[in-house]
């Protein structure tokens, strides 16, 4: 008599008693979460007819205004553009203390973990502010603000691009002979290039947008405009602005596209 079959499951009995218990932690946490915050859904019902109020009084946009908007709007370009060469320029090198098949020695692993973990940890708008008290309202601000936020994101993934190089080809070098830079130059870099240039321009793509909102807080570009709209209720300036924006923006996102396809 042949013996019973064997039902297939993908998961043991402590793997399915594993996740159920994660997914009811999970469901815990939630639920704590939103008790915590204390919040209140009575306005709820109230944010349509609010939403169809300001949206009343954004249309039609004010098109007149627009003219007043192609300086900030080039600033704001100019901020990012200026920030995100900068923030190569001093990724690269944390990125190569940030790698464990490249950096010196164990401090300056620490080191470079410690640079891309605070540089990605505080938000643009938070350096925006720290910069603004250290060198004034304006433009520079802005820009220091979006290089010094950038440096953590590139050197990170630039880093581990390096990991994964093939460390064959930079023996082949060392071996006739090669300085360190020679070696940086020759070994590394041509492995890492499409990654360098892919990661940079979409930072720069990120950093557009970021960059729109730094006025905000001082920091130049079209933001200023922006606030001083909100802040005097001139919705339909502001809608205007947001049609800027958003005109801006996308043609960013299709030049780092075309920009990504061709380094592939």
């Amino acid at each position: 008599m042949a013996g019973a079959t064997r039902r297939w499951s993908r998961f043991d009995a402590r793997e399915r008693l594993f996740r159920i218990g994660g997914a009811l932690v999970a469901v815990a946490v939630v639920v704590a979460s939103w008790e915590w915050l204390d919040i209140s859904l009575r306005y709820v019902t109230t944010a349509p007819a609010q939403v169809g109020d300001l949206f009343g009084r954004m249309v039609p946009p004010d098109w007149g205004y627009l003219p007043n908007a192609v300086g900030p709007l080039a600033e704001t370009i100019q901020i990012a553009v200026v920030g995100t060469i900068a923030a190569v320029a001093m990724a690269a090198p944390v990125a190569y203390i940030t790698a464990e098949n490249t950096t010196p020695n164990r401090a300056t692993y620490a080191l470079g973990k410690l640079i891309v973990t605070v540089s990605r940890s505080v938000h643009t708008i938070v350096w925006a502010l720290l910069f603004v008290v250290m060198f004034g309202p304006g433009a520079l601000a802005g820009t220091v603000a979006t290089a010094v936020r950038s440096i953590g994101f590139l050197a990170k993934l630039l880093g581990e691009e390096i990991e994964e190089i093939d460390f064959g080809q930079v023996e082949g070098v060392r071996a006739t002979g090669a300085s360190p830079v020679q070696l940086l130059v020759y070994g590394i870099v041509p492995q890492i290039k499409p990654a360098l240039v892919g990661l940079s321009v979409y930072r720069w793509d990120i950093n557009v947008r970021a960059a729109t909102i730094l006025g905000f807080v001082g920091a130049g570009g079209i933001g200023v405009q922006l606030f001083e709209a909100i802040d005097s209720f001139a919705w339909r300036t502001v809608s205007a602005l947001l049609v800027a924006i958003l005109g801006v923006v996308l043609v960013s996102e299709g030049v780092s596209a075309y920009a990504r396809r061709k380094v592939r």
